[in-house]
């Protein structure tokens, strides 16, 4: 009975820290985005609400990052350089968890909300981000390499950082909006709230999913490449001859 009594006397504060701790209940202006014929990018917002035990409002500042992260993949990259006057492939390195999308805004500079800590275990911002490197290769060169790889898709508009574009209201309303680019790769995207206090996460919520497809012609080229190569690649060889020939004879005729 003793026992008992000390291990409810002992979860009892922490039940109650866990009452004590708020809820994110987001969410993001579309569930879906087609890829269609000049598709130029488009504009994903996400907001959502704190909500309080009891609903009180605690004294003192909350910080919001919100993060959308497309699939990852494995990627090669390779270094050019130029030898004899020709660009040749040189040094290479392979990343096995390279996100095709990664885009993270916050209400205020990561470096002022969290620490290095929390930012490495959270993946807050592009120079936390986990590529998972391979291969034996020198550490410094890997650093050289991954910072090589981001600041590429960050110059394709794939990796954003923006701080200070989360807005909140009252420390309960939140909204940001992020720029997809037309480039931006299919799949299932991911889009992550997390409440911050005191340089600590309270809460992290990556419940809401964004589903980015292709459709009409884009997506008939996409089927057609993928599941029927031969047939596609026939039909590509043909259409070239036929544009070659019709060229040709436009301008013979001229």
């Amino acid at each position: 009975m003793i026992r008992w009594l000390a291990l409810f006397l002992w979860l009892l504060p922490v039940t109650a820290s866990a009452q004590n701790v708020p809820k994110l209940v987001p969410d993001v202006s579309q569930r879906q985005i087609d890829i269609q014929s000049g598709f130029t990018g488009a504009e994903m917002l996400l907001f959502g609400a704190i909500i309080y035990p009891r609903g009180v409002v605690p004294e003192g500042r909350v910080d919001v990052a919100v993060v959308l992260r497309g699939p990852t993949r494995s990627i090669t990259l390779r270094e050019k350089q130029k030898i004899a006057g020709i660009w040749i492939n040189a040094d290479s390195s392979d990343f096995r968890s390279v996100p095709s999308y990664y885009a993270i805004a916050s209400s205020r500079p990561l470096e002022q909300i969290v620490n290095s800590k929390t930012a490495a275990i959270y993946e807050l911002g592009l120079d936390r981000l986990q590529l998972s490197p391979s291969g034996e290769v020198d550490a410094a060169e890997q650093r050289r390499f991954a910072d090589g790889l981001v600041d590429l898709n960050r110059r394709n508009g794939l990796f954003r950082q923006e701080a200070g574009t989360v807005e909140i209201t009252d420390q309960v309303l939140y909204r940001a909006r992020l720029n997809i680019p037309s480039s931006v790769s299919v799949g299932v995207y991911t889009a992550e709230t997390l409440l911050i206090r005191d340089g600590r996460v309270i809460v992290a919520d990556d419940k809401v999913e964004v589903r980015i497809r292709k459709t009409g012609f884009e997506q008939l080229v996409t089927v057609m490449a993928k599941d029927y190569a031969l047939f596609y690649g026939a039909m590509a060889v043909l259409v070239s001859l036929l544009l070659g020939w019709f060229a040709g004879f436009v301008f013979n005729r001229l």
